[in-house]
């Protein structure tokens, strides 16, 4: 049987969301837990170490991607064979993680995938998008959605088919599941972004290895409480951050992201899609 394991970046998460998130993976075949903790404190240490399979380990703060990429070296040293990166603040009924398996056991040539992902109100989320302009990523944190709801449509793919696999460039970062040798290979998540445009920049180098696939016969749920949109630090934090997203992968010239957004375009469109938000 393959090994599964996973890892959860912490920064005082509430005890019950974390104990949760614990809950569904170890019920669904996880065999280890990693649970790096960025917080100020190790008030969480006793929730994470009260489950039989996860190890806990608690850091300095240096982000999102840094603290994953713990995670990452350790399921390395015990010869994972995938990996799921997943937040605090996702959880689900159905299995999840052993379909994945399965379907990255059966396709080989697939290296990440990505399930369905509702918010708590039960409105899809739409966790597979276009590779971002820095106009797309403008318009929807500053400008009325009258006045971008055509853009927004063909950046958050919303009138596709949600319901049926498809590749995709870019996952968001709530729950990844990595075929761990192409993850390896990849040396794991860019230290350079403190948060935010890690996922975006993961899902890119994972498709030069192979598919990224968004797999929606699976799905969880997600909280997601768009910390930026409500803090003005966790704002200028996400703005540094796609600042030197734009610096790394190109700002207005990008032939990777214009080959690859080509293929998103092309995908069919159905007449009464599944209603979401971003």
């Amino acid at each position: 049987m393959p090994t599964v394991t996973a890892s959860i970046v912490v920064h005082d998460t509430p005890v019950a969301q974390l104990a949760k998130v614990l809950g569904c993976l170890e019920s669904d075949g996880v065999n280890h837990i990693f649970v790096i903790d960025n917080s100020d404190n190790e008030r969480l240490r006793a929730v994470a170490e009260s489950c039989d399979i996860c190890t806990y380990s608690h850091v300095e703060n240096r982000g999102f991607g840094a603290g994953h990429n713990i995670g990452i070296e350790l399921a390395r040293h015990i010869k994972s064979d995938y990996h799921v990166v997943l937040n605090a603040d996702v959880c689900w009924s159905k299995p999840v993680i052993a379909p994945m398996t399965e379907y990255l056991e059966a396709q080989r040539d697939t290296v990440m995938l990505g399930p369905k992902v509702y918010y708590p109100d039960g409105m899809l989320q739409y966790s597979c998008r276009m590779l971002p302009t820095p106009a797309d990523l403008f318009c929807k944190r500053f400008l009325p959605a009258s006045l971008t709801a055509r853009r927004m449509r063909r950046y958050l793919l919303t009138g596709i088919s949600h319901d049926e696999p498809f590749e995709c460039s870019y996952l968001l970062g709530s729950f990844l599941f990595f075929r761990m040798s192409a993850l390896t290979h990849t040396n794991g998540f860019d230290e350079r972004f403190f948060m935010y445009p890690e996922d975006i920049d993961i899902t890119r180098r994972m498709t030069r290895l192979g598919k990224v696939v968004y797999w929606p016969k699976v799905s969880i749920t997600h909280e997601h409480a768009a910390a930026s949109r409500h803090s003005t630090r966790m704002l200028r934090i996400h703005i540094v951050n796609m600042f030197r997203y734009f610096n790394k992968w190109g700002w207005f010239f990008d032939k990777e992201r214009r080959k690859a957004n080509i293929k998103m375009k092309a995908l069919p469109l159905i007449e009464n899609p599944e209603p979401g938000r971003g």
